[in-house]
């Protein structure tokens, strides 16, 4: 899973890549269409299309002369699961704590006190 993860997230670190599946999300698109709006050649475009289909992250597929690009929504499933993870960790409440230890402190006899910037 780790490697999968790993490319999965490699592939995700590009931000054309990152834009190239938000177009995606819209509908399938031929790959002079994924293209247009980039800055860049057809070449490099096609270079991004390959490791996001590498990753699993969309599927091409040879229509007559023009060949489309769809997104494989499930690909980002396992990276999802493993993001989700950390959000199951309880916020912290900075001021509970502080309070926390300030009752704590209190409670120690003066020469248990730790020494200012210990």
């Amino acid at each position: 899973m780790a490697s999968s993860l790993d490319i999965t997230f490699a592939a995700l670190a590009d931000p054309t890549r990152r834009a190239i599946l938000s177009m995606l999300l819209e509908d399938d698109m031929a790959v002079t269409d994924v293209a247009e709006p980039f800055a860049m050649s057809l070449a490099a475009i096609s270079k991004h299309l390959g490791v996001l289909t590498a990753a699993g992250l969309i599927s091409q597929e040879k229509r007559g002369r023009v060949k489309w690009c769809k997104l494989e929504p499930d690909a980002l499933r396992a990276a999802s699961v493993w993001m989700a993870g950390f959000g199951q960790m309880e916020p912290v409440d900075l001021d509970a704590f502080e309070a926390f230890l300030d009752h704590e402190f209190a409670s120690l006899p003066a020469e248990a006190e730790p020494a200012p910037g210990s």
